[in-house]
């Protein structure tokens, strides 16, 4: 008699192939490139990549990070994104399981690809944001439709909150203190954890803002208040933790 595999196993199976799709992402759309047509290709010599260097981590570390058509260094981008890809889904495997793993694998992936390109490029893209605002309210649903109010209010609440708070420091101070991305993706985050969570993401999100912050300072790079610092990273983290825990008590 065959027996079925975990349900675990095949989030964690598909998570390396899904990070290198996000290194795609990640790469592609700060930069207006089409997603899913084209061929990869190495950035140095322009070499359409083949199926042996595209393997998940192992074509990485085969070619010693190289491309082997130019001999040039390769980003290790792709590869940091597959295992934290990989990460996620074992991460949720603790927390979770059933058809609410793979939501929150989805969720986390999403995240993932959302804090890099805000890292790099200082974009939260509505491509990445809006599908997850969407993807919270069906979840939502199709666990406990009584809760989707709360859930639909968070969206709404976390909108406005971040809405109110980018047009009060645009009008006092004559600029943009916070991205229409971060109060999209705050809305996003209202989506998932609903209203009642969303004090404790904004709180984890302070707190990795600021320990960013202390940390340039620490490493003599003097921060000025026209320096700008990606808050999408605390926000995706801050989501996570209250997805998967609960909010803070």
């Amino acid at each position: 008699m065959m027996t079925s595999s975990p349900s675990w196993l095949g989030p964690i199976v598909v998570a390396p192939f899904i990070g290198s799709f996000l290194g795609v992402l990640a790469m592609r759309v700060p930069a207006g490139r089409a997603v899913f047509w084209g061929r990869s290709a190495c950035d140095r010599c322009g070499r359409a990549l083949s199926f042996l260097d595209l393997v998940p981590v192992a074509s990485w570390l085969f070619s010693r990070g190289r491309c082997r058509h130019c001999g040039e260094g390769v980003t290790s981008l792709y590869t940091l994104i597959e295992l934290g890809a990989a990460a996620v889904a074992i991460w949720a495997a603790t927390a979770v399981n059933g058809w609410i793993l793979w939501a929150s694998c989805g969720l986390g992936w999403g995240l993932v690809a959302l804090a890099v390109i805000d890292v790099r490029d200082g974009l939260l893209p509505d491509l990445l944001t809006l599908p997850m605002l969407l993807a919270g309210l069906g979840v939502a649903y199709a666990a406990d439709a009584s809760s989707l109010p709360a859930h639909v209010y968070g969206a709404v609440a976390g909108f406005a909150a971040f809405g109110a708070i980018r047009w009060l420091y645009g009008h006092l101070r004559g600029r943009e203190g916070l991205g229409l991305g971060d109060v999209k993706l705050l809305a996003a985050a209202g989506a998932w954890v609903a209203w009642q969570g969303l004090p404790s993401v904004v709180l984890v999100a302070a707190i990795i803002g600021l320990g960013g912050a202390l940390l340039g300072r620490s490493a003599a790079r003097p921060i000025s208040l026209q320096q700008r610092l990606a808050f999408g990273p605390g926000l995706c983290l801050g989501i996570w933790l209250v997805w998967l825990y609960g909010p803070l008590r």
